[in-house]
Order: C-alpha cells, then structure tokens, then sequence
C-alpha cells in the first residue's frame, strides 16, 4: 500500500503488523482435509494526513463472501439484545424524520436487525454478498439482495427511491 485510501496521502505508517492469517470465518472441513488454507498479510495502516486505520491488504470479496459464508448475526445474544434497543431509539428519536418506513441495511447478515423493523411495519431492504445467510434473512420474509454495494448499486437504489 503507497497511498491512503481516502485522502491518498503517502504518509503511512504500519501500526500493527499480524503477520499472515487466514481470512475470518474461512473453515476447512473435514471433506476438504487436502484443500490449502490461504494466508494473507494484516498489516493496519494509520494516514499521518487524516487519521484513517486502514488494512493494507484485503482479501478478494467472492474467497471472503461466498456460499459457505458461516457467521449468522442472529447467533449473538449481544446483536440481537442491541438490535432491540437500536429500533426503540429509532422510533424515540429518529422516526419523525422519515419520509417513509423505509429502512436499507448494508452488509445485513441473516437479518439479525430488519427483522425487528419488519415487525414494526418497516419496509426493508437488506443487501448482503453472501448468499448463506441472505437466504435466511430471506426466509424471515425480509426482501434481501444478494449483491456486493457499491456505486452501481447505490445509482439504481437511488432512482427507484425518490421520495
């Protein structure tokens, strides 16, 4: 990494230098003793110019989010407990604002927290790359894409949601 992702300085320093690790959530299973389990850097970055806490390497989206893709949200106690109080804040404090009920969620799991909006008579969108945990958001009735966001995403969102 030459330059900062957000501001492309080259003002970086290596922070915290983990070696080589393989990628969360990537298990080699039982079936695929022979399989080879890849290794990347996790170096963290720190811009000297703003600050950011960067990666320096990433993993390549479809090794990471893909269909064997294993962590479920709804497993934690913690998410789930936060979820809760996250829409109670949202009613409280924030749903005077809306335009509509319509609620869009990024990287959303298993849809540990739409379904708590969906229940309260939110519309939800959730967008998430791994299609594992999509299908469960999917069977708990939440509208879920299967799809990695970006700037082609957001552009068709944007034009089938103008208030």
């Amino acid at each position: 990494m030459t330059k900062c992702r957000l501001c492309s300085s080259e003002n970086l320093r290596v922070v915290l230098d983990f070696n080589k690790s393989p990628p969360s959530n990537s298990y080699i299973y039982s079936n695929s003793l022979n399989k080879t389990e890849n290794y990347y850097p996790l170096r963290i970055n720190l811009c000297k110019s703003c600050y950011l806490m960067q990666t320096e390497d990433f993993v390549n989206k479809n090794e990471m989010f893909n269909s064997e893709y294993s962590y479920f949200s709804s497993y934690s106690k913690t998410f789930i407990n936060h979820s809760k109080k996250y829409l109670k804040y949202i009613n409280s404090n924030l749903k005077k604002y809306f335009i509509n009920n319509e609620v869009i969620e990024i990287a959303s799991n298993d849809g540990y927290l739409l379904q708590f909006f969906k229940k309260d008579n939110y519309s939800c969108l959730g967008i998430e790359p791994s299609k594992s945990v999509a299908d469960f958001a999917k069977k708990k009735g939440i509208n879920t894409k299967v799809e990695f966001f970006g700037s082609k995403l957001a552009k068709k969102l944007k034009g089938k949601n103008k208030p």
